[in-house]
């Protein structure tokens, strides 16, 4: 398989509350195919800085691209005009269309009841409260785990969800969604309207918010699937 992937580039985008390490179980596992891996670092602060960050990532890349986001990061990769960018993964991710919101599509359905109640603080930032992350962000990783991604957690900007949307590249670009069935974050019926709105492929499996930790043979296949065809064009 390595043999099939050279010089193709993984850009791996978490999500809210998150960093680069949420990836670490699909990082060496995409090295071992022969993919070049990089995690984008984001600020959280707003969606435009946060897709002019992955450009500037983009910008240490070389030769074809796959973009893969986690949740809010799904909105950020969407964002990309690079034309090196050939495919276009969705891990249980949002995907507003042109002059949406992320918070249009994330409040777009009634919430799971198990979801946590979200607002910001005083200077505008959304933090996960500790039980959020072991009753719905990823409520399928063991309990430890869970506490220690609160105690890790980085906050996203109310400006995150507020800012409209750019015209999304997965209009001219092919995309894979990982549908979340046991999702408490972003809820299935969600994504499934998101997923065929982009006319994605769509993979849909019984796992949590968070596949990348408890399900990442899952993210890997789908990745490389979309690297196969990004080797292609």
């Amino acid at each position: 398989m390595s043999s099939s992937l050279p010089n193709a580039t993984v850009v791996l985008v978490h999500g809210a509350w998150a960093d680069g390490s949420c990836w670490h179980k699909i990082i060496l596992p995409l090295r071992q195919q022969g993919l070049n891996v990089t995690c984008a670092p984001i600020p959280l602060t707003s969606l435009r800085d946060d897709i002019a960050a992955l450009q500037r990532v983009l910008d240490r890349t070389n030769g074809p691209v796959v973009l893969a986001g986690h949740a809010y990061g799904g909105a950020v990769i969407a964002g990309s005009n690079n034309d090196r960018v050939k495919s276009l993964v969705y891990v249980a991710a949002l995907a507003p269309d042109e002059g949406e919101t992320v918070a249009d599509v994330f409040y777009r359905a009634e919430p799971h009841p198990d979801a946590p109640h979200l607002a910001p603080d005083e200077h505008g930032f959304i933090w996960m409260p500790e039980e959020g992350f072991s009753n719905a962000v990823a409520h399928k990783v063991p309990r430890d785990q869970a506490t220690i991604l609160s105690a890790v957690q980085r906050p996203i900007a109310l400006k995150c969800i507020q800012e409209k949307a750019p015209t999304p590249a997965w209009k001219t670009k092919p995309s894979w969604f990982l549908l979340a069935e046991e999702d408490r974050m972003i809820v299935p019926e969600t994504q499934r309207f998101m997923a065929e709105r982009m006319g994605a492929t769509i993979q849909s499996h019984a796992v949590d918010h968070s596949p990348m930790y408890t399900a990442p043979n899952l993210v890997v296949d789908l990745v490389l699937e979309a690297a196969r065809e990004a080797i292609r064009k």
